[in-house]
């Protein structure tokens, strides 16, 4: 989730917090993943722009740290110690719906739904939640040795990010660690890998501090394809340096993509537009 930075002036107050988503060739909406993964046998993974289809309300005061779209409804997992919560969220009005606020003692990072259960990190109390997607009952804890930042998955394993480069692929019945992949840029491993969401057989990730999102290969780990989110909100908008891009959805049914930020008063539907 990445939160080192902004540690300093509240050290006093909270327990430190850091830590710390249809095809149309005429507009080149969401390419699918596998001319994304031809195109990124050349030397230079490509590049995406975007373009705003719609922007929503969305809290200023959410700290969002996971974010997704299920049922015409956005879930969202907010975090700070004292602040974090589960939510749904009415996507035109940025209505919250339905809240469950976490307890004090922990700070709220990335959330998925699968199986029909909302699964729920924390930072660095080594556990997460299960709640019940209706009721946003906490039904159950799960256990991980490692700071929890994003969260996804594909379709047999939990996907989750620790703030290295690498990703963990983790059984939702026993929460033990399958396998793990490293994600490298250029021969470099990528760190701070943040909020995560799985789309068309890639992981898309947020980058801590960083206006791009990465896509990722979920079996080796290599970079298919950068998107750039530079000037998607001003920095007058934004307000703090630690209000950063970080909030992946996917419609499935629509195909829309969804981005927002900590603590942006905005959430933007977009189209992505490959550089030339």
């Amino acid at each position: 989730m990445g939160y080192q930075s902004i540690v300093a002036p509240v050290l006093a107050l909270v327990l430190p917090v850091a830590g710390c988503n249809k095809s149309n060739p005429a507009d080149s909406r969401n390419q699918p993943a596998a001319s994304v993964s031809q195109q990124a046998n050349a030397s230079e993974p490509p590049v995406y722009s975007f373009e705003v289809v719609r922007a929503y309300p969305h809290d200023p005061a959410a700290f969002t740290q996971g974010l997704i779209f299920a049922g015409g409804f956005l879930y969202e997992s907010t975090g700070l110690n004292g602040a974090s919560s589960l939510r749904k969220v009415d996507l035109t009005t940025g209505r919250v719906l339905q809240k469950v606020d976490v307890p004090v003692q922990y700070f709220a990072e990335g959330l998925t739904l699968f199986r029909g259960k909302l699964f729920q990190l924390t930072w660095q109390a080594h556990k997460g939640f299960i709640y019940d997607q209706g009721t946003f009952a906490m039904e159950k804890e799960f256990p991980y040795d490692v700071e929890g930042w994003g969260l996804t998955h594909d379709d047999q394993f939990l996907i989750m990010s620790d703030g290295s480069n690498q990703l963990r692929f983790i059984d939702p019945t026993d929460f033990q660690v399958k396998k793990t992949i490293s994600v490298m840029d250029k021969g470099r491993p990528l760190f701070e890998l943040n909020e995560l969401e799985y789309i068309k057989g890639e992981i898309y990730s947020n980058i801590w501090h960083d206006d791009r999102i990465a896509r990722i290969d979920p079996a080796s780990g290599k970079i298919l394809a950068w998107i750039s989110l530079a000037g998607l909100l001003s920095a007058q908008e934004r307000g703090g340096q630690e209000n950063v891009l970080n909030g992946i959805a996917y419609d499935e049914v629509e195909d829309r993509l969804f981005v927002t930020g900590k603590r942006w008063p905005k959430l933007f539907e977009i189209r992505l537009k490959k550089q030339s």
